[in-house]
């Protein structure tokens, strides 16, 4: 396609490189962008760009934050024995959403596939397992994808918690089997949340 200007060619091009997003609808993106009050342009861009160089993680949980400890982790009225295990932050959002869930959480970055070359050590594990020692927590839920890899990535944390004597439940399977947790409406993750089972893991090291 033949553009008129190089600059909203530009535009268009990295607006094409989000997810989900094709050059047809990063075209009329661009146009509603050249049709807004020059602030409201530079708002976006500035927001942006505040969220790639400012935008932390936090150092307890792993999750998004604007500072070293995310207002979760440093909530006094959350829950401090139980922790949710999630995949991505988008996770911790969709939980978030229902209201049911008081705790915190672990983020761990991705769940073990080995066929994308994702193992064990390319994910924050270990210091869900020393956070777990050092803490109270009585509770580990996992709130993965009902799919092969979510149910690899929880057998293989329950195995690394065997002895620790925490309970280690799995949110119900009222999740669709394939279906990511980020697109299960707010009703069933929250009652998948509320009637999870329990996970049976050894009592040895």
């Amino acid at each position: 396609m033949n553009y008129p200007s190089k600059i909203i060619e530009k535009a268009i091009n990295e607006l094409a490189s989000l997810p989900g997003i094709g050059k047809k609808t990063a075209l009329r993106l661009a146009l509603h962008i050249l049709k807004q009050p020059v602030d409201s342009a530079v708002g976006l861009g500035e927001a942006i760009i505040a969220l790639r160089k400012e935008v932390r993680y936090c150092k307890k949980c792993h999750n998004i934050s604007d500072s070293d400890l995310c207002n979760i982790c440093t909530n006094p009225r959350r829950d401090q024995q139980t922790i949710c295990v999630v995949e991505d932050m988008k996770d911790v959002i969709a939980i978030e959403s229902t209201n049911q869930f008081n705790g915190l959480y672990h983020v761990l970055g991705g769940i073990i596939n080995p066929l994308m070359g994702v193992g064990p050590s390319h994910l924050n594990i270990d210091s869900l397992v020393q956070k777990i020692k050092e803490t109270e927590c009585k509770e580990v839920i996992f709130a993965f994808s009902a799919n092969i890899e979510g149910d690899t990535t929880a057998f293989y944390i329950s195995k690394k918690l065997a002895g620790t004597g925490v309970r280690v439940s799995s949110i119900a399977r009222g999740i669709p089997i394939g279906l990511d947790l980020e697109y299960t409406d707010e009703i069933t993750l929250g009652r998948s949340l509320l009637n999870r089972t329990i996970i049976q893991t050894s009592t040895q090291e």
